[in-house]
């Protein structure tokens, strides 16, 4: 065979055999990149400016949180931030067909009235669905191995995020979330502050968030948000934080 031909005959031989690889169904899953995080976390779950019913009756997650307490924090100061962000829209011209999330991330460029209910809103639509009567022990499947993956078990990473919220200086949320690097991190936020707002030091999509506000839990634990925080573990909705994960990968 001539030299000419025999490259010709090495390269076309190259070609196929590499066409062959990809197009097996088992070799080419190999070759598949892994799924990115979806930029500026643009996920399926938006959060709207209208204030959501509670999946659940207000003593439904007694004897943790008592129905007083879940009439007050979701009938007045839930409420009164959803209110006062609709008024504030309206005077600063927000399109309220966006998502809150779209505000959030601009939401330097705001009133501080606007900042602070924008905030309020948002954390507690989160923090309902974040809440069951039928809550699991810890979460399964892919969650509970990102989790062990970043925080070498799940113990570690409660333990990181009770302490977020017991060192929080008077009011404020502690959150578990994903940064844009696909990165699982516990911190806490100020006030109704969250992870979202372009101001925030810490920023990444809010996936677990616990109020800690005295307004949550004072009634019934007064001044012991310790007690507060491990009744907390004991309702949380991890089916619904399972969903959150899974929507930006």
């Amino acid at each position: 065979m001539k030299s000419s031909s025999r490259r010709q005959f090495l390269s076309d031989s190259a070609k196929i055999g590499i066409a062959t690889l990809f197009t097996s169904p088992v070799l080419a899953s190999v070759f598949k990149s892994p799924p990115a995080l979806k930029e500026n976390f643009c996920f399926p779950i938006k959060t709207g400016f209208k204030q959501e019913p509670l999946a659940y009756t207000y003593n439904a997650l007694e004897p943790l949180i008592d129905a007083q307490t879940m009439d007050i924090h979701y009938n007045k100061h839930a409420a009164l931030y959803c209110k006062n962000l609709n008024d504030a829209a309206i005077a600063e011209k927000v399109d309220t067909n966006k998502s809150v999330e779209d505000l959030l991330a601009t939401i330097s460029k705001f009133s501080v009235k606007m900042l602070n209910n924008a905030g309020g809103h948002y954390n507690h639509e989160l923090f309902w669905k974040s809440l069951t009567p039928n809550g699991d022990v810890q979460p399964k499947g892919t969650l509970l191995a990102a989790i062990e993956k970043e925080f070498s078990s799940f113990d570690n990473f409660k333990s990181k995020f009770i302490d977020a919220a017991k060192t929080r200086f008077g009011s404020g949320w502690a959150w578990l979330i994903m940064t844009s690097d696909k990165k699982l991190i516990v911190t806490s936020t100020p006030n109704q502050n969250n992870t979202l707002m372009d101001i925030a030091e810490v920023k990444g999509l809010p996936l677990l968030g616990l109020d800690v506000w005295e307004h949550a839990y004072y009634l019934k634990y007064q001044n012991k948000r310790a007690d507060y925080i491990d009744s907390f573990w004991k309702i949380v909705n991890w089916n619904y934080i399972q969903q959150r994960f899974d929507s930006v990968l």
